[in-house]
């Protein structure tokens, strides 16, 4: 079955070349055509250069670093605990985790309605390991044209020799990534040696793998495809945009009409914009659009374009700026907004969201305190004539070290624990104690009282945790 449908030139003053209105075919699945990016200098790649070295500087290093002994960054599955810079959260933090990622959406959104894709462009992992590969490949088999004339020749010991050389150092970076990704819930240090060794469970060598051959596909073979049809941030991107986001365009005004000239040529008088017609932006683009063509979903605001423009432009003498990061209102001679209904509303919701997690981890006690009544019996009195009731009391210790607890607790007078009060608590335990207090029958004025437990460490003055329970006795005469 053929993928080509007829269509006709409807537009009112049709193309010479085309003869009339005579059926042309369109290729709606035409196979893709490897980009093959030139490489640019300039000060929007410098800015690229520094965001990818410290990325991926962080991304190789913290895994490697430890605080007090700990992993920096360790997400420890099996224990259910997540240390991060010095704080370990649990299961019940979860919620934090939710505002988190809540934070990380209205961020997205904030800065997409300012700037447009610059998450995209400097930021997203599968640009900066999308980049990486492009550069070993232009340091294995040479520039943009020696890369186009190696594919093209026929098979030699040169070319296999490159080809080698190159895919082997892909996979060296994804195997490094595939194994410092594991690191974050598997302690490198331990991982290296147990991989080696043949001591590492099955489910680590499987995820190294998966990493490994995920990034040397998506980096190395995927490139521009993952942008353009795996993620949906390019589909949902141009709801944030409107007149005053800031993108990287070209000005058709000053650029229009296009067309060759030698250097130094007057534009105008040869009845030409500034666009030389070079192809120079297309060359360079990593996801093979032309920026002259207007606002595309595929473009990732990378700047690429800008720096071959303004190249192009210093060289011919005329001023920089054709391909630039502007707005819509701009390119219309309009005056532009920076802060709008729209900025406002995100950045409000972004810094409560903040300011509130802030709040929370700064006020955030490392350790709970849960008491259980035992409601299998109301109350007993045991061999001294008190009356007795019986609890569980639980102590999760989430700070890094063991603590050490001395249980008490009042409400009632002459109230007392008659088990043992002093306990300790390991690092990430939780005690479950099977406590019993007692009272005097004459203390008691109503059938259920209020109590109130504590436990206060005596290693951290600053632990004191408290709950209040219920303590059930007979009525009162």
């Amino acid at each position: 079955m053929s993928n080509e449908i007829p269509v006709k030139q409807v537009d009112p003053t049709p193309n010479p070349s085309d003869k009339g209105n005579k059926d042309k075919s369109i290729d709606l699945y035409a196979s893709r055509q490897k980009i093959y990016v030139k490489e640019v200098k300039g000060l929007f790649q410098k800015i690229r250069n520094v965001s990818l070295l410290a990325l991926m500087g962080m991304y190789f290093l913290f895994a490697w670093l430890t605080l007090d002994g700990q992993p920096l960054i360790h997400f420890d599955l099996p224990a259910r605990e997540f240390h991060l810079y010095g704080v370990t959260f649990y299961p019940k933090d979860f919620f934090l985790l939710s505002a988190m990622l809540i934070i990380s959406a209205f961020g997205l959104f904030f800065i997409t309605t300012l700037f447009g894709r610059v998450w995209c462009g400097y930021t997203c992992p599968q640009t900066v390991w999308t980049f990486i590969f492009m550069w070993i490949e232009e340091k294995v088999e040479g520039n943009r044209n020696k890369r186009i004339k190696l594919d093209k020749s026929p098979n030699s010991s040169e070319k296999i020799i490159k080809k080698t050389i190159k895919h082997t150092l892909w996979l060296l970076v994804a195997l490094a990534t595939g194994l410092t990704f594991v690191g974050y819930f598997y302690p490198i240090r331990e991982l290296i040696v147990d991989l080696f060794t043949l001591h590492a469970n099955g489910w680590a060598y499987f995820w190294v793998a998966f990493f490994t051959v995920a990034t040397y596909l998506n980096a190395g073979w995927m490139r521009e495809q993952v942008c353009l049809y795996m993620c949906p941030y390019a589909r949902f991107q141009s709801v944030m945009f409107d007149a005053n986001t800031r993108i990287v365009s070209y000005n058709p005004n000053r650029g229009e009409p296009r067309g060759s000239r030698k250097k130094g040529a007057d534009p105008a008088e040869l009845g030409l914009g500034d666009c030389i017609d070079c192809d120079q932006c297309v060359q360079v683009c990593p996801t093979g659009i032309d920026i002259r063509d207007g606002l595309q979903y595929e473009c990732i605001g990378c700047a690429l374009c800008i720096d071959a423009c303004d190249e192009v432009m210093d060289k011919m003498g005329y001023p920089k700026g054709l391909i630039s990061y502007t707005t819509e209102n701009e390119l219309e001679g309009k005056t532009s907004k920076l802060l709008r209904p729209r900025t406002f509303g995100y950045g409000a919701v972004l810094a409560t969201m903040i300011g509130t997690v802030i709040f929370i981890i700064a006020t955030r006690v490392p350790a709970q305190l849960d008491v259980l009544r035992d409601r299998g019996a109301l109350f007993s009195f045991n061999g001294e004539g008190r009356v007795e009731n019986s609890f569980t009391v639980k102590i999760q210790n989430m700070t890094e070290v063991p603590q050490s607890f001395e249980l008490s607790v009042d409400g009632l007078e002459d109230i007392r624990i008659i088990t043992p009060t002093s306990v300790t608590v390991a690092s990430g335990e939780v005690l479950s104690l099977p406590t019993v207090v007692d009272v005097l029958p004459e203390s008691i004025e109503v059938t259920n009282s209020t109590i109130r437990f504590q436990a206060t460490s005596t290693t951290d003055s600053s632990l004191l945790l408290e709950t209040e329970s219920r303590f059930v006795g007979p009525r009162p005469r």
